[in-house]
């Protein structure tokens, strides 16, 4: 058999691979058991001197990985926000794979270049961004937080008479970061690897659902950037945009939002009122890989100053061609990267307008039956249910874990556990077009089971 049979032989193994566990995530449990586990342990062997038989190779893979992975391809994973993978997607992930295409220069791209530049334009006009805005597709919401941090950085400081990519921030004016009590992590991280610290921002007091209080807001300056959410983490709620953002303007501060999950109700008739005014923001962040359902490792870093973004992430070498058109790597902290776009294109095409409105309204529907359902058994929903985050408390802390422990060794479905303003709760978040009314019902039916046990 020749090197290119044997190549797709290969292929195509792992393609019945792949298909056979997509099929049986409808039924297969959610969280891996204790012996999947376990058997993790096979992989944890010296390297062999000798190589092995792909064949060999891929079979181990399927064998002991796909049994200890959770099962977040199919429709009863409610953790982390964690989307599924739509079918486009997932074959156009497995046909970039075989272009191994490194998106850095559109020289060594032409396909992937164009696709990204696709990308950004379907994605603002999704979400109702400014067509002037650019931007870059990287790793996911803490790296496209810092991409859009580093643009205003650079922006605030340039503005001061400051060039933050010749001089660094020795000696740099200080720059006021304002951010809501109920910030997510991830922009403090961000801001960490920025050089701008987590315990140097400004913390404005949030209300009941952890939506910022724009009349508590500090004075703000012309070297102030302030923070926003669509979507808190915890309870979906949105900061008040169109207050802040005014506020901001007369100052000439720059606004950034951090809206991983929470900016595509943009996309959304019904909901689309929830995001109004976040679109006069300066920059925003958010995730394919979330609602849209594009798969793992889609960010999006998008900002309307493009000149401040290619400012802040742009590189030049003797060895790198100066092209006419837009050049990838000058929007993105990497250099050479895989070719996020194509599976984003993917995805948004087979869905289209009408299809991500539908995407979005649907799980924001199931996450309402799974709160109705709740307060039918007698239990609390902690948080007012504006889209797909529910919280819920079964009782006292120590009784709510347990309940989420049961839940989660149960295997019919997987929701992990938060602290939201002082109280345990178990939180559910629907973010996966594959989740059906069938896939709330059976998960239901064991949350409930585990809270009377």
């Amino acid at each position: 058999m020749g090197e290119g049979n044997e190549t797709r032989e290969l292929l195509a193994r792992a393609a019945e691979a792949g298909a056979r566990y997509v099929a049986g995530t409808r039924e297969m449990r959610v969280a891996p058991t204790q012996e999947a586990l376990a058997a993790l342990r096979r992989f944890h062997e010296p390297l062999a001197e000798a190589g092995c038989d792909p064949r060999a190779v891929l079979a181990m893979l399927d064998e002991v990985g796909s049994p200890a992975t959770m099962a977040t391809t199919g429709g009863r994973y409610f953790g982390f926000v964690n989307g599924g993978m739509l079918p486009a997607s997932l074959a156009a992930n497995w046909l970039a794979g075989a272009w191994n295409q490194n998106v850095s220069l559109r020289a060594m791209s032409p396909v992937a270049a164009e696709l990204e530049e696709v990308v950004i334009r379907w994605v603002c006009d999704a979400l109702g961004l400014p067509a002037e805005c650019e931007g870059g597709l990287v790793t996911g919401a803490t790296t496209a937080n810092f991409t859009s941090l580093a643009a205003a950085r650079f922006r605030l400081l340039e503005r001061q008479g400051w060039n933050v990519p010749e001089e660094g921030l020795f000696g740099a004016p200080p720059i006021e970061v304002v951010v809501g009590e109920e910030v997510h992590a991830s922009l403090l991280k961000a801001l960490n690897m920025l050089g701008l610290g987590r315990k140097r921002v400004t913390l404005v007091e949030a209300d009941a659902q952890g939506r910022m209080r724009a009349e508590k807001l500090p004075k703000l300056g012309p070297r102030s950037v302030v923070c926003i959410q669509a979507g808190n983490v915890n309870t979906g709620a949105f900061d008040p945009a169109g207050a802040i953002r005014e506020a901001a303007r007369e100052a000439g501060a720059w606004v950034h939002v951090d809206g991983a999950f929470g900016l595509w109700a943009s996309s959304s008739p019904k909901y689309r009122h929830l995001v109004s005014g976040f679109e006069k923001a300066d920059s925003w962040a958010t995730d394919a890989h979330k609602w849209p359902n594009a798969g793992y490792d889609c960010g999006l870093a998008i900002v309307r100053d493009g000149e401040a973004l290619r400012g802040s992430m742009g590189i030049s070498a003797a060895y790198l061609p100066a092209g006419a058109r837009r050049e990838p790597m000058h929007h993105t902290p990497e250099a050479s990267r895989r070719a996020r776009a194509v599976e984003v294109w993917a995805g948004l095409k087979s869905l289209g307008r009408a299809g991500l409105a539908e995407l979005v309204e649907r799980t924001c529907g199931h996450a309402r039956r799974f709160a109705e359902e709740f307060r039918a058994a007698g239990f609390e929903v902690l948080n007012e249910v504006v889209i797909n985050q529910v919280l819920v408390s079964f009782g006292d802390a120590a009784k709510t874990r347990e309940v989420i422990r049961r839940v989660q060794e149960d295997g019919t479905c997987w929701c992990g556990g938060t602290v939201w303003q002082g109280r345990a709760a178990m939180r559910v978040s629907v973010s996966s077009w594959a989740t059906t009314e069938e896939d709330v019902e059976r998960s239901l039916e064991a949350i409930v089971r585990a809270a009377r046990e």
